[in-house]
């Protein structure tokens, strides 16, 4: 969702030596966006998120976390202003790292394997078919409020992401793998 934010903004990252994220900034409707993408194991990157907040004199409150979620199913999202990890290990990493859950996130569904066996591989496989287009829809949906966010009220913005998207195709997600990888 970031190199998709990169891109519509006509922005390149460029990774320095001896950081652990490669960032970016852009302008949208006169207002500088910062886009920092981890280049750290995901359940690294809150050491990531706590050094690009120190080089650009950010705040907690300035970021905008974008990660996955195996509870949602493909392609749906959810901008929460605040709050727990929820389990998702990039997230608990950045608490950690900023000492506070008061950021905003959006999360992009992935939906969950069949068996917690296939979780891993789930995660780190580029997503197949029915699922791919969900989840590529929902980068776009998600990169498309970012962008909002610059300029509207976030309950608007939230309100409008989170409403429900129509259910997947009965048992398209249960065995797709997808994913990057990449940090969250």
């Amino acid at each position: 969702m970031v190199d998709e934010l990169a891109r519509r903004l006509g922005s390149s990252f460029r990774k320095k030596l001896f950081r652990s994220y490669s960032l970016t900034k852009a302008t949208h409707q006169g207002k500088t966006l910062t886009l920092v993408k981890p280049l750290s194991f995901m359940n690294e990157s809150g050491a990531a998120v706590r050094e690009a907040l120190r080089e650009t004199g950010g705040e907690p409150s300035d970021i905008l976390v974008v990660c996955d979620s195996l509870d949602l199913s493909p392609g749906n999202c959810r901008l929460k202003l605040r709050g727990s990890s929820g389990g998702q290990k990039g997230l608990a990493s950045i608490i950690r790292s900023l000492g506070t859950e008061d950021f905003p996130r959006i999360v992009i569904g992935i939906g969950r394997p069949a068996h917690k066996s296939q979780v891993v591989s789930h995660v780190l496989r580029a997503p197949r078919g029915a699922d791919a287009e969900r989840i590529e829809d929902g980068v776009q949906r998600a990169a498309d409020a970012v962008l909002r966010l610059m300029t509207e009220d976030p309950t608007r913005v939230m309100n409008d992401l989170n409403r429900k998207e129509p259910a997947a195709d009965a048992g398209a997600s249960g065995s797709a793998a997808h994913g990057s990888g990449a940090p969250g």
